[in-house]
């Protein structure tokens, strides 16, 4: 299976979107976060195996759940993924819990639009929420999440925002001990002092 670069998630999402048109979809509006917004955007160079949906933008400009994907949009993904070897979950809405439980504050307006044809407009999330997104994966996960969020080259004010954002999503003690210990290992002593 094939990893996604800039070129890759182009053409995928450009074969996406004349799947819709040929199926006669309504218009589709998504928000996608993760590695290939980082991508997308170009904030970070590195590949991604997937797509992640955070939201669905109704016909009112509305964000919505992503869950569940319209059966449109899971057959079209289908045939995109055969034609060109990704792996058969490369769309998904893995992150529709982040949707759930709440966006940093001024998320919508921040919003990086692309149009892939006349059905199809991705809305890319952010440097600044994702480095929310990417320190709050950083605690529980590590990892890449931490490689992303160091790349992505956060002040302290930055790292304060997102910390204090992240502890809405997890309002254990044991969350902000390990984000604490984090912060202060990534040379973010003083973000700690400030949460």
């Amino acid at each position: 299976m094939k990893t996604i670069d800039f070129d890759i998630l182009d053409a995928s999402l450009s074969l996406l979107e004349a799947r819709l048109r040929i199926a006669g979809s309504e218009p589709l509006q998504l928000v996608v976060c993760g590695g290939s917004a980082l991508v997308a955007t170009r904030l970070v160079l590195r590949t991604t195996k997937d797509v992640d949906i955070l939201a669905y933008i109704d016909a009112a400009n509305q964000m919505q759940d992503p869950d569940p994907m319209p059966d449109v949009l899971v057959n079209a993904a289908r045939v995109v993924a055969e034609t060109l070897n990704l792996p058969e979950d490369w769309l998904n809405t893995g992150p529709a819990d982040l949707f759930r439980m709440g966006l940093p504050d001024g998320f919508a307006c921040r919003l990086i639009e692309r149009k892939f044809g006349p059905i199809l407009r991705v809305h890319f999330i952010s440097r600044i929420d994702q480095i929310h997104f990417k320190l709050y994966a950083s605690v529980d996960r590590g990892g890449y999440h931490i490689d992303d969020l160091m790349a992505l080259k956060p002040t302290t004010k930055e790292m304060v925002q997102a910390a204090k954002w992240s502890t809405t999503h997890d309002v254990s003690e044991g969350y902000v001990m390990l984000l604490k210990n984090l912060l202060t290992q990534l040379g973010f002593d003083d973000a700690t002092r400030e949460l």
